[in-house]
């Protein structure tokens, strides 16, 4: 997909209902986000899933480049959250 094509189908979950999740860190959140974004940082992710949602809660996930998104959306589906979209970097929004 396209960045633009990413930013599409992005939008259009969030617009559906779907949890908007960054999982950079707290600095880099304050450096700029979506304004529907929610900030939970990847290494925080385990302990804390009850904050996205209860399982089976779609889930737009990004980080700065794609790493840390990748290991959140495993991290997710692996434990009740099928329905995961991997938008990479915060640029793709």
């Amino acid at each position: 997909m396209t960045p633009q094509e990413l930013s599409q189908k992005a939008r259009q979950l969030v617009a559906e209902g779907a949890v908007l999740l960054d999982v950079r860190t707290p600095q880099e959140f304050q450096q700029g986000h979506p304004e529907a974004a929610r900030n939970i940082p990847v290494q925080e992710l385990p302990q804390r899933l009850k904050e996205v949602g209860p399982p089976g809660t779609s889930v737009v996930v990004y980080c700065a480049a794609g790493g840390r998104s990748a290991v959140a959306a495993q991290l997710l589906r692996s434990n009740g959250f099928p329905d995961v979209f991997d938008l990479r970097s915060v640029n793709n929004w």
